[in-house]
């Protein structure tokens, strides 16, 4: 290897410890050594199917696969049908409603490869693999459930933070929730992998995973957390909350979600959901410190993101659509924004800091009308094909979800 490719080599690793990584462990100093020596790993994430889409939020994770798959390591991208089961109580205040069957979490997935392709590559080189944990969680017998809970206690599984605020709280904690840690421990020793990776509100997850790892097997397994992309309101983007910007949305949707955003979470998007150079991130970071209206920026990051998961084509498309509808004013239905349960959730995402407390407010304040009268009940259900205007700017039709 000629001296230009150890230097792309040794700055490809440094970008994998760093960029987008909130903690390693036990170490990032015990992981660079094993990256530098060359060894190649095996390492996962997981996914839940509760829901058919996958959002920008999820675009932190698939940043982190591509990286390790341009390295060369062996990526899977594991679905999670089996613990998916059981329900993952992480970030949760109150115990679900529902839980969801492996046949539903199946059909959920369908398309997951799809719109994650928008990012890794799951053929050509070094493809990421494709698991799905039912295969081995539900053919578990009671003997193998027994031998995985005697590594652990019921001290460590109750001293969990989301379970203590549940109690505090009188919330139930339920038992087929609480096992779940026990399952997606158990992935790692299916797989028999070095590292697991997850965003930080997962970390008690792969810990166990590390110790049963450890316990099962006599080994390391290393575990990688990524931060967790929040919106203006400081919430994890996510199915659960209610604020996805999907990573399949219509090129305009998109373009205008991202621009809804809090100006706090430009500079972090650009770090965590492009690829976009540090250098240009570092600049375009002090021109927002230098008082550059955000406004600009925030396009700048609409385009990008655009850009890498359609095309600029599609994203100059997106930008031009955006600035005719909200900054020329013209009163024509240029987006298309699908139904959601009820007026307030379905416009949502077009209110300032795309909050659902500013939709309702808009709405009983009279700033809302459906096919061309005004509607004050925030609880109104909206049908598809509605004329939606939004304020004195935005035009929409709403669409099946």
């Amino acid at each position: 290897m000629n001296k230009q490719s150890l230097a792309s080599s040794a700055g490809k690793i440094d970008e994998v410890l760093t960029r987008g990584v909130d903690k390693i462990y036990p170490s990032k100093g015990a992981l660079e050594k094993v990256l530098r020596s060359g060894k190649k790993l095996r390492l996962y994430q997981g996914f839940d199917p509760t829901g058919t889409q996958l959002h920008i939020g999820h675009a932190v994770a698939f940043r982190k696969h591509r990286q390790w798959q341009d390295l060369g390591h062996e990526v899977i991208f594991l679905i999670g049908d089996g613990t998916g089961q059981a329900g993952d109580p992480s970030g949760k205040t109150t115990a679900r409603e529902k839980f969801l069957t492996q046949e539903e979490l199946r059909a959920n997935a369908k398309n997951y490869i799809k719109q994650a392709g928008k990012i890794v590559r799951f053929d050509g080189s070094n493809p990421v693999k494709v698991l799905y944990n039912g295969d081995w969680l539900n053919k578990l017998s009671l003997v193998d459930i027994l031998n995985i809970a005697q590594h652990f206690s019921a001290q460590e599984l109750w001293e969990r933070d989301i379970y203590q605020e549940r109690l505090k709280k009188g919330q139930t904690v339920n038992l087929r929730e609480f096992l779940y840690p026990l399952l997606q421990a158990y992935d790692s020793v299916a797989m028999e992998v070095d590292l697991e990776m997850g965003g930080s509100d997962q970390t008690f997850n792969m810990l166990m995973g590390r110790k049963l790892v450890k316990e099962m097997q006599g080994r390391e397994k290393f575990v990688m957390t990524t931060p967790l992309l929040a919106d203006s309101e400081g919430r994890k983007i996510g199915k659960t909350e209610g604020n996805v910007i999907g990573i399949t949305d219509a090129p305009a949707e998109l373009f205008t979600k991202i621009m809804g955003l809090s100006d706090s979470a430009i500079i972090s998007c650009f770090t965590l959901i492009t690829t976009l150079p540090i250098e240009e991130i570092e600049t375009k970071e002090k021109r927002l410190k230098s008082g550059e209206n955000p406004i600009v920026l925030k396009k700048e990051l609409a385009f990008q993101i655009l850009s890498e998961l359609n095309s600029p084509t599609e994203a100059e498309k997106a930008q031009a659509a955006f600035e005719q509808t909200f900054q020329e004013r013209k009163p024509e239905y240029k987006l298309r924004i699908p139904l959601q349960a009820t007026l307030a959730a379905t416009i949502r995402p077009y209110t300032s800091g795309a909050s659902i407390s500013a939709a309702k407010r808009m709405i009983r304040q009279g700033g809302v009308d459906v096919n061309q009268k005004t509607v004050s009940n925030p609880s109104h259900k909206p049908s598809v094909g509605d004329k939606i205007k939004i304020g004195q700017q935005t035009f929409a039709t709403v669409v099946k979800k």
